[in-house]
């Protein structure tokens, strides 16, 4: 009897596992139809890519180094970002005809020998519509 009654007992709870599992089938089911939803509409946002490199005096690339762009028509950067631990950068820009003067803060990095790190000429990227472009910019 006491099989029996423990039997019993576990019918409600398989039931409720049962109902758990298919409500969270249905709810799993419907996600991605609302990130591929969103992840449609970030498509059609157009953008061009500012890719780049900061490299030292030795010729290898700096980690940490501070990197400002703004656009060449305004005085303040608009966006302020760090070089990877490869030396790389990548930053978003709106799609269109512009330039962007883009220079490294060599302040931002801390040199263990006693030598200092001197910012090299600040760079400009021609962007014309949805593209990469590519530019290095060296520490002196």
């Amino acid at each position: 009897m006491t099989c029996r009654r423990a039997h019993a007992e576990n019918r409600p709870s398989r039931f409720f596992r049962l109902l758990a599992v298919v409500l969270g089938t249905i709810l799993l089911a419907s996600v991605p139809y609302y990130s591929t939803r969103a992840t449609a509409q970030d498509l059609h946002k157009h953008y061009a890519l500012i890719f780049g490199t900061v490299w030292g005096p030795d010729d290898r690339p700096v980690y940490g180094v501070k990197v400002l762009i703004r656009r060449a028509d305004q005085k303040k950067p608009k966006w302020e970002l760090y070089s990877n631990h490869t030396g790389e950068f990548a930053q978003r820009v709106p799609a269109g005809p512009a330039d962007y003067v883009i220079r490294a803060d060599a302040k931002s990095v801390k040199v263990l020998s006693n030598n200092k790190l001197h910012p090299g000429s600040e760079v400009t990227a021609h962007i014309v519509a949805e593209e990469r472009v590519d530019v290095g910019l060296h520490l002196n």
